[in-house]
Order: structure tokens, then C-alpha cells, then sequence
């Protein structure tokens, strides 16, 4: 028996953080939207698996170890391991389900209909919901859809996933124990963040990453920066390397194999090799919507895919897959379907956190964009150890880096290392966004003693740094 389709202005496919914005944003304007998760919760990887689980866990692992302040102290803390476990997973679950409680209340204050399912699309205004044993429990049809259906941690070919302690980054959060040894394959940002909160938990660390960087796309000192912080505490790189065979030793340990000929036995082992758009059974075929060759959904600057009625936001899209622009995006290509002058458009200038020990932020170029570019432009620096508050806080590694135009100063990008870098990086955001030049920092006055006074500081620095350039 066929159900009969229910009718929308909107149907929304999954409820990640651009799904949930886009699905408001529609509703807030007196849309009729429904919004489709196949999770039991709802909240998508952002909630789930990614973005705030690892954030938790990493404030917990510095809060239970004491790891930022042991050497201004002379602490040493005995970690209990299985205690800590305890800990580190009733974290998790407290701040995932006040997550799932704020979600669930701002899609009812909405208006939004939740519905619970897996969605496809029959034709493309038509879809169909099926429940986890695939059958069918509703249809609905509507003019506009937005699909933001996240993305999943790829598996390599010949890796035993099967196995327990050969985890990705979904399955890391299973924690049974704290390893006394881990293997992380992949330098990037997901990588690198869980590779610090081990190391901080007092595990063994090896990253193993194919490329010359960690973070390549960071700018390059504070890429180095976070190495040289790493192998500092007695952890390894390994650059310029890649596994070629994982296997359990029989009662044992993990053992890798890598192209280098080297060999490595470990507790755990975690893969963080990318991440691919959940498009598989939605049926996009059917709704006239195409795919990059790497399985991404293409969309044009307004979100808007091949079927001019379907819209795509978040990591389903692929970059830069950050649940704050994923947010926007939603926001914006509802904005754009039913032609509301609210939001017109994603901010071209656009912060980045990575939520290592210490922290990265950064914002604009970094310096190898600016060559490549043939910008003429100055650099101004100051280490956090020269700064007051961090003298207090001991932030003996930290750094802020600002580059500018010469001669007109013109802010282009700002970078930062150590804690905190990710709130702080918001003050160079908003110099930037409103087109201003490092005399905005030298001009104002901060609070003493804080780490945002570190502005002041690069700037003068790089007001020197122009005069050498300008005196050559």
C-alpha cells in the first residue's frame, strides 16, 4: 500500500549543524519544513563523533592530568587509567546530550518536524522514508530540499577495521582504556588533535603522515611549531612515510609496517585518512543531482546543485568542512531558495581552530600564499613568553604571527599558537573583516595582563620589519 506523500516548503536531510541552521532559518520565516535523521539522536558527526566529542575530551584530558601547569609547579600526577575513563566518557555523554537537548528544543521552537527515518528520493520532489529494517513509513514531497548529510571517516583498502584497537575516528571514542602506546596514521587536523590529547593522557605517541608538514595548509611556522612541541615531550613524526601492512600480532600488540622499512608495535592504532560525503542511498540520481569525481555534491556559491530545487551544505560538499561555515552555508542557501534578503552570502574571511595541545588558530594567508602571490608584505611577531599573562599561565611555545601589506599595513592574515589561540584569533578576524591595518592594534588598549595584548606587540614588531624592507 502506498502512503501518501505529506507536503512541505521544505524537507531537510540530516540534522548536523548546517541541516539544523538551514532547516531554522526556513522555519523562522514561516516555512513548513521537515527535517529527516536516520540517527537516533540527532545532531550529526559534529555532536556525535567529531567536533565537540574531541573538543571534550581534550578539556577533560588537560583538566584531569593537569597537563598545562605541571611544569610551573612541579607537579607530577599518577593518573589513574581506568578511573580516568570513567571520566573522560561521562564527560562525553553529559555534553552530547546537553547538545542533543539544545538541538531537539531550537527545531521544536521552530516549528520544525522531526522525522525519524532514512530518506531517498523517488523522484525529485518526492522522498521516501524508511525505517532501520527498509521499510517504508512516509512520503514527502516538497519545492525546495536541503541535503546536509555530513560525512564518514574512509577506510583504506587491507586495514582490519574489524579489529578493536584499530580505530578511525568515529570508533577512537570507544575508549575501554588509555593506551600506553598509539599510532596515529594521517598528520592532519583530526589526526594531530587526538595525537595531542593521548599524548597528554600520558600515551606514547607516533604520527605517521606521507607528507613534508603536519597540517600542510597551515602556515608554516606553526606547522613546525607543533612538531617541535610533540617531539619535545619524547613523541614521534614520522614524515615522508605511510603504512604498507597493519596486522594483530597473535596475543599481542599491533604491529605496522611502514614504506620506510620500518617497523612499529603499538596498543591502538588510529587512521584519520580524509573523510567522504555521506551520498550513498539517497537516490540523487533521481533528483537530477551530480557529484564531483571524489563523491562530493557540486554546488554553485548559493548551494544550489545541478537540480536548482535541491540544495547541499556542509561536509557533504567537502571544504573547508567546518561546522561553523557548514552553519552559514545552511543558513545562506535558505535564504537563497526562497529569495529571503536575510543572509545573502557566507563571509569571505573565515577563521580556522585546530584543537591541539596548545591550540591553532589562524585566519587570512599565510605566508606561502602571499609569495605565490607576489604580495609585498611585512611580518610581525611576539612569543608568548614575553607576554605578562603568559608568564603567569607559563606559555613558554606560544607565538603570534601577523603578515600585512606593505606599504599600506593592510592586515592579510594572522596565526597563532597556544592556548586560547582559537578565541583569540577573532580579534585579527574582525580587523580583517573590515579592511584595517595593524594600526588597529598599536592604536587600542587591552586589558593587562592578557594575551591579547600579544597583538600590540607583533604589530610593533612588524612596523620594524617594514622598515627594513622599505630602507632595502
Amino acid at each position: 500500500m502506498t502512503v501518501a506523500a505529506e507536503q512541505f516548503d521544505l524537507v531537510v536531510i540530516g540534522s548536523g549543524p548546517a541541516g539544523e541552521k538551514g532547516a531554522a532559518q526556513a522555519a523562522y520565516f514561516g516555512k513548513k519544513v521537515a527535517l529527516v535523521e536516520q540517527a537516533v539522536q540527532v545532531g550529526g558527526a559534529c555532536v556525535h563523533t567529531g567536533t565537540l566529542p574531541s573538543k571534550t575530551l581534550r578539556e577533560a584530558a588537560l583538566y584531569l592530568t593537569g597537563f598545562q601547569r605541571r611544569q610551573l609547579y612541579g607537579l607530577t600526577l599518577d593518573l589513574d587509567r581506568q578511573a580516568s575513563v570513567r571520566r573522560l566518557t561521562g564527560r562525553l555523554q553529559q555534553v552530547t546530550a546537553e547538545q542533543v537537548g539544545q538541538i531537539s528544543r531550537n527545531l521544536d521552537r521552530h516549528g520544525v518536524m522531526l522525522i525519524r527515518g532514512r530518506a531517498e528520493f523517488l523522484t525529485a520532489t518526492e522522498v521516501v522514508v524508511r525505517d532501520e529494517s527498509g521499510a517504508e513509513t512516509r512520503r514527502l514531497r516538497a519545492g525546495t530540499f536541503l541535503i546536509a548529510t555530513g560525512s564518514s571517516p574512509m577506510h583504506p583498502a587491507g586495514v582490519p577495521f574489524t579489529d578493536p584497537d584499530v580505530n578511525d575516528s568515529d570508533t577512537i571514542l570507544n575508549l575501554n582504556r588509555i593506551p600506553d602506546s598509539l599510532a596515529v596514521v594521517g598528520g592532519g587536523v583530526i589526526g594531530c588533535e587526538y595525537a595531542c590529547i593521548f599524548a597528554a593522557l600520558g600515551t606514547r605517541i607516533t604520527i605517521i603522515e606521507g607528507r613534508s608538514a603536519l597540517m600542510g595548509f597551515l602556515d608554516a611556522e606553526m606547522s613546525e611549531s607543533l612538531k617541535t612541541e610533540l617531539t619535545s615531550d619524547g613523541h614521534a613524526v614520522r614524515l615522508g612515510d605511510a603504512v604498507s601492512a597493519v596486522e594483530r600480532i597473535p596475543n599481542g600488540p599491533i604491529r605496522l609496517n611502514l614504506k620506510s622499512g620500518a617497523e612499529l608495535q603499538v596498543d591502538k592504532v588510529l587512521y584519520s585518512a580524509g573523510r567522504a560525503g555521506n551520498t550513498k542511498g539517497l537516490g540523487l540520481e533521481r533528483a537530477g543531482v551530480t557529484l564531483d569525481p571524489k563523491g562530493r555534491i557540486i554546488v554553485d556559491e548559493k548551494f544550489q546543485t545541478s537540480a536548482p530545487h535541491v540544495y547541499a551544505a556542509g561536509d557533504v560538499i567537502g571544504n573547508p568542512a567546518l561546522a561553523s561555515v557548514s552553519m552559514e552555508q545552511g543558513r545562506v542557501a535558505m535564504c537563497h531558495a526562497f529569495d529571503l534578503s536575510y543572509k545573502t552570502r557566507v563571509a569571505e574571511i573565515t577563521p580556522f581552530g585546530v584543537y591541539t595541545i596548545p591550540e591553532i588558530s589562524m585566519v587570512g594567508a599565510t605566508e606561502s600564499d602571499l609569495v605565490k602571490k607576489g604580495v609585498r608584505y611585512a611580518v610581525g611577531r611576539t612569543r608568548l613568553e614575553n607576554n605578562a599573562r603568559g608568564q603567569i599561565t607559563g606559555e613558554r611555545d606560544g607565538m603570534l604571527k601577523l603578515l600585512f601589506e606593505v606599504p599600506s599595513k593592510t592586515l592579510l592574515g594572522a596565526h597563532m599558537i597556544g592556548e586560547g589561540a582559537t578565541e583569540l584569533i577573532h580579534i585579527a578576524q574582525m580587523v580583517m573583516t573590515f579592511g584595517g591595518t595593524i594600526d588597529a592594534f598599536i592604536d587600542s588598549v587591552f586589558n593587562f595582563p592578557t594575551l591579547s595584548e600579544a597583538y600590540k606587540y607583533a604589530a610593533y614588531d612588524g612596523l620594524a620589519h617594514m622598515a627594513r624592507i622599505e630602507s632595502n
